[in-house]
């Protein structure tokens, strides 16, 4: 990468908006065409060098936010993508549009992983299509805000949990026999399995509970030369803070960190690249936390 390069991404990420911030509110799962200001996603700034040529990659999530950020440099770092999405088709189609302008296969498979049936279909798919996996990327989630404890439904702590890790589980299950040795599986956490926030009850315990499945599932699968490994975000822009948090939180979100700002999808994935990558072969069991200074002891 030439040095301009480099200057124009760096002033580029110094030059985040930080809050206040004035998006419209949405309904889950959100899309990212109505956000203000709209997520850095590495469109114009992520560049690829090699790291992943030849490689089969599932992303949940991998339509929008953090997802899409991945899926991008994955492509660009020479692998071919399975999107599983939801149902935001038109952020996946643009997604995929990306995938393929860097000469790489995209495929999008939409449906909700809280059915461990859809799990299985989604290996499978990519099992057809690729004939093999090399990373799993296990990042889908679902939150709400909730500000009393008598706001959580039975329903809605059911489904966060059938849908941040359960899913992982049922994933991981079935993509292990589609998998070889240098193998890649990496879950998103958060910082709020180390610092939970009041309003994401469900959501933090799911997040906890990823850290230990993470940490467990290396020491089981390790002898195959499976790696799994998790990356714990802190607030970062997405749409599902729009679709899932009080107007007011929306509005001064990531005001909490020591960057003073939410972080960008974009500055994400590297971390997900890296631990996809042979470069990482000697780390298993670990978490990468990209926080923006937020505190994680």
């Amino acid at each position: 990468m030439e040095h301009s390069e480099k200057q124009s991404t760096i002033n580029k990420r110094k030059d985040y908006p930080k809050p206040p911030y004035s998006t419209e509110m949405q309904d889950i799962p959100g899309t990212t065409g109505k956000m203000n200001p709209i997520p850095d996603h590495g469109e114009e700034t992520y560049k690829g060098t090699g790291k992943l040529i030849g490689k089969k990659a599932i992303i949940t999530g991998g339509d929008s936010g953090i997802g899409r950020a991945v899926a991008i440099a994955f492509a660009r770092e020479g692998a071919d993508v399975l999107i599983s999405y939801l149902n935001e088709d038109e952020d996946a189609e643009d997604t995929a549009a990306i995938i393929r302008e860097a000469g790489r296969k995209a495929v999008l498979v939409s449906g909700d992983i809280s059915s461990e049936a859809h799990c299985k279909t989604i290996i499978a798919r990519a099992a057809e299509e690729f004939g093999k996996i090399d990373i799993l990327v296990n990042n889908a989630a679902y939150q709400k805000g909730r500000k009393s404890l008598k706001d959580i439904t039975s329903k809605e702590w059911e489904y966060t949990f059938k849908v941040n890790i359960h899913a992982m589980f049922y994933l991981s299950q079935a993509a292990e026999p589609h998998m070889e040795y240098g193998s890649s599986i990496i879950n998103t956490t958060s910082v709020n399995a180390y610092n939970p926030s009041p309003l994401l009850l469900a959501y933090a315990a799911t997040k906890g509970a990823i850290q230990n499945f993470t940490s467990n599932l290396a020491q089981i699968i390790s002898d195959k030369g499976i790696r799994v490994n998790c990356v714990a975000p802190g607030p970062v822009w997405t749409p599902l803070i729009p679709a899932t948090l009080p107007e007011d939180k929306v509005r001064r979100f990531g005001e909490n960190t020591p960057e003073g700002r939410p972080g960008q999808p974009a500055e994400l994935a590297s971390s997900y690249v890296f631990l996809a990558s042979d470069e990482s072969s000697y780390i298993n069991g670990a978490t990468i936390e990209v926080t923006g200074g937020r505190t994680t002891i």
